[in-house]
């Protein structure tokens, strides 16, 4: 099944391959030496090669349409992972980036090209398993094995999991979007801008949220919060595009960026367990929400290129986010996550402005149920 293969795809690209290094940056700090700063001087390398392996789609569009592509990237994914203990690290996070990337847009388009598009809201749901999986494993070894341990387990996963995404056939598009008009075009532009920002204040929280949790709490607490993460995310897709039968996306876009707000804000205000156990939740429930709305939302407003130029947007943003708090980090991670909520919250108010002149009914999807197909 199409959207199994592209849920395992993206459990590999993101929910491992990129978002472990969260729960494996405090082990990493207790047991390699590694400062705050130097956490987020790595992870903005893997941003950046996030954002390298986003504008090779776009300049080279085949590359989303290429089932070699594809193996090649889930191949050096996992080599990164498994390397990891042997140094190297800006090097190894960068390449990872490059391959997350491409795994990601070559996935969604794959799906959005196929008629199993109606399934991406669970497709999604499998960075939040990936997510849950490697968290929980972190977790365990936090007691009973070191760093190295968890890259090498991350690595495993990745692994099995890459066995179903291998097999993914990628299907041409069954027709060209049509070129936006200059209104769709700016449309897009508020969109963009909305989930750019969403990207800076995101990553500060997809970067830091368990180290910010474990600052104020109880070692566990932190993976735990994270497995929680993952979980939420699970079936939050879906649940999204749900709603979205009755609400419009762009009026969901503004909830869930106000929602993730909120939970971004809660464990830098008040610690706690309830506190960031909401704020996990809220996370988890919102993050790829967000990602699959503004997606689909691209596609409707009929601009060529949507899925990559948004991701790009996206990669830009996560770029600045690590770099932007990294002279707050010698407090700790409360002021970062304070400010995530603020730029997350910018975003929201960039989402509202779309959503009160959004063209619904635009070209080919004139009825509530082909929005919810692009949606469900």
């Amino acid at each position: 099944m199409k959207a199994g293969q592209v849920g395992a795809a993206l459990a590999v690209g993101m929910g491992v391959g990129r978002f472990v290094y969260t729960p494996i940056l405090p082990l990493m700090q207790a047991q390699a030496g590694m400062s705050a700063r130097n956490g987020a001087h790595l992870a903005t390398a893997n941003y950046i090669g996030y954002l390298i392996g986003a504008l090779a789609a776009i300049v080279a569009p085949t590359l989303a349409r290429s089932q070699p592509v594809l193996r090649l990237s889930l191949l050096i994914l996992i080599a990164t992972l498994a390397l990891m203990p042997a140094g190297g690290w800006v090097a190894l996070r960068l390449l990872a980036g490059i391959a997350s990337a491409l795994i990601f847009v070559i996935a969604v388009s794959a799906l959005l090209a196929s008629p199993a598009k109606r399934l991406i809201g669970w497709a999604f749901g499998g960075i939040g398993a990936g997510i849950a999986l490697s968290g929980a494993a972190v977790l365990i070894l936090r007691t009973t094995g070191t760093w190295q341990d968890a890259w090498w387990t991350a690595a495993a996963l990745a692994t099995l999991l890459a066995i179903p995404a291998w097999r993914l056939q990628i299907a041409s598009p069954s027709r060209q979007p049509e070129k936006g008009t200059n209104q769709t075009s700016k449309w897009f532009g508020t969109l963009l801008a909305s989930y750019t920002l969403e990207g800076v204040g995101y990553v500060i929280a997809g970067t830091f949220l368990v180290a910010a949790i474990n600052q104020t709490s109880t070692g566990w607490l932190g993976g735990a919060a994270w497995v929680l993460v993952g979980l939420a995310a699970v079936p939050s897709t879906a649940l999204w595009a749900t709603l979205g039968r009755t609400w419009s996306r762009p009026t969901l876009l503004f909830t869930a960026l106000v929602l993730q707000a909120i939970g971004l804000a809660l464990p830098a205000l008040t610690g706690g367990i309830a506190p960031a156990l909401i704020a996990a939740i809220l996370f988890g429930a919102t993050f790829l929400g967000i990602c699959s709305m503004a997606l689909a939302i691209g596609e409707h407003l009929q601009i060529p290129k949507a899925v990559a130029i948004l991701t790009t947007g996206y990669g830009v943003g996560q770029i600045i986010g690590p770099l932007a708090v990294t002279p707050l980090l010698h407090n700790g991670y409360h002021q970062a996550l304070l400010i995530g909520a603020a730029i997350v919250t910018l975003a929201a108010l960039a989402a509202g402005a779309l959503r009160h002149h959004f063209p619904h009914h635009l070209g080919p999807l004139p009825s509530r149920v082909h929005l919810k197909e692009l949606q469900a």
